[in-house]
């Protein structure tokens, strides 16, 4: 058995974690660069906790300009083992209301503007992420969002927009009726894809805050109702967060779904003609493979 470590990454509205105790913010150098802000860590019911504001307290960072790599190594080299997102979405389905959450098991990346692996040239690796989400944590987000008394969906496809701005009522409407997309965020990808790499499990809480530009009787996303919802879905997502230590125990098992051991055949690099340069700057998403 490991030590837990439950690491959040959160989105719009949600900046902080109630309730962590010998609370610290820390700051974390990578070989990727800065993470969006400085991690708080800490321990919440016994289990040790990392949280992280996706876009830097005071929102500073787009979706475009979040250090995504950079975000996910410092959680790695802090001994994160479950990474939880928190981030606001919109909706293409009438049953997924704003104010509801769902557990995202699914994405359809089109963004394109973002750095979305750690390998490359020097020491190549290709992980499957078929199923990008970890089943086991998914359902402790889920178990925790009922117990919070929040409307929650299990399971939903996640469409990666790139942003910043919001979709036209056209794009909406193949989003949602040819490519059968549930939800709509900006922030997931590459972030589920790079988890992945780093051997960390991960789980989607997308909080639904309007239903994007498809529907006939809400027309464009209006950004004075999304900040209103944001406030309420908050609420929700610290109170969903603060279920998660009891749930999932300050002790884990090797992830029965191989989360934990994504990297066992990816790495196709020869020993003998990998870049010490790249390889260095691996030692913490990879450095149990790599030695």
């Amino acid at each position: 058995m490991s030590e837990t470590m439950i690491g959040i990454i959160g989105g719009s509205g949600v900046y902080d974690i109630d309730g962590l105790q010998n609370a610290e913010w820390v700051s974390v150098k990578t070989p990727w660069g800065d993470p969006s802000d400085q991690i708080l860590t800490g321990t919440l019911d016994g289990v040790k906790m990392a949280f992280l504001p996706r876009h830097g307290r005071g929102h500073m960072h787009s979706p475009t300009t979040v250090p995504y790599r950079a975000n996910i190594d410092a959680l790695k080299r802090l001994g994160v083992t479950d990474v939880v997102s928190v981030s606001a979405c919109g909706s293409f389905r009438e049953e997924m209301a704003p104010g509801d959450f769902v557990i995202v098991d699914q994405f359809i990346d089109r963004t394109f503007a973002r750095e979305k692996s750690f390998f490359g040239t020097g020491c190549v690796a290709h992980v499957s992420v078929a199923h990008p989400t970890c089943p086991r944590l998914s359902s402790a987000c889920q178990t925790a969002a009922l117990d919070a008394g929040i409307n929650v969906h299990m399971g939903g496809t996640y469409l990666a927009m790139e942003g910043p701005q919001f979709s036209t009522v056209a794009e909406s409407k193949m989003y949602r009726d040819s490519w059968g997309a549930d939800v709509i965020g900006m922030t997931n990808m590459p972030e589920a894809k790079l988890a992945r790499e780093a051997e960390l499990c991960y789980a989607s809480v997308a909080m639904i805050t309007d239903f994007d530009s498809w529907h006939p009787e809400h027309g464009a996303v209006d950004i004075t109702e999304i900040i209103a919802t944001l406030t309420g879905n908050a609420d929700k997502g610290r109170a969903l967060v603060s279920r998660l230590p009891n749930l999932l125990g300050a002790e884990r098992d090797p992830c029965e779904h191989g989360c934990d051991r994504a990297l066992e055949y990816a790495i196709l690099t020869s020993p003998d003609m990998r870049d010490p340069e790249v390889v260095g700057k691996l030692d913490a998403v990879a450095g149990r493979v790599l030695g």
